[in-house]
């Protein structure tokens, strides 16, 4: 009878690490996926990059992808904040509202990041997350980078998936103006994950 129970035990095991592995392979395959895309659209003659750069582009620098940098949050809904003006790299002043704050743990530290609706484009339905962490200026783009989410009003949870992490367009070219990361969303980790630093070509 404990053989019996020990062998059922012994392939319970085997399936769930057999999942596990397909799993984990085909969030790699997105993130990769994605990443094919981006330098797809940075070969492209609407690519930000100066042309001196697009020239010999092959590829953005990554992190290695890491499934622990996608992470649950937990979403506390906002309505009716106050619109305010969002400084840039310029002195240009986009109008954005607050619309939700997202509680999550990243390397078993709590955290929280606001998400804001851009009021400038009416058209834009997806929403804007600034952020800035301790990679910043050292493997990462010093003044911060930027994730995109959609949030269903009546959703409690969302996942936020720092590998889709990218810089803002002055990265690659100063003719650009691009929001800089409000106080608020200053993480206090480090986050090796998504787009490092640009390597000029």
């Amino acid at each position: 009878m404990f053989k019996q129970w020990y062998s059922f035990l012994t392939l319970l095991f085997i399936l769930s690490s057999c999942n596990q592995t397909s799993d984990n392979q085909s969030y790699r395959d997105e993130i990769i996926s994605h990443r094919k895309q981006i330098n797809k659209e940075f070969i492209s003659a609407k690519s930000p990059l100066l042309e001196e750069d697009r020239t010999n582009f092959t590829s953005l620098n990554f992190f290695p992808i890491d499934s622990t940098y996608r992470v649950k949050a937990s979403i506390e809904h906002h309505s009716g904040k106050e619109p305010f003006q969002m400084p840039t790299s310029t002195d240009r002043l986009p109008w954005y509202q607050h619309v939700a704050t997202l509680s999550f743990s990243v390397r078993d530290t709590l955290q929280t990041l606001e998400v804001y609706q851009n009021l400038d484009n009416k058209l834009d339905t997806v929403l804007f997350i600034p952020f800035g962490d301790g990679t910043n200026g050292l493997t990462s783009y010093g003044s911060g980078r930027y994730l995109d989410i959609s949030l269903s009003k009546s959703a409690i949870h969302t996942y936020i998936d720092f590998n889709k992490a990218y810089n803002p367009y002055c990265a690659y070219n100063h003719k650009y103006s691009c929001p800089i990361p409000p106080k608020a969303n200053q993480l206090k980790v480090y986050i090796s994950a998504g787009e490092k630093v640009f390597k000029h070509y």
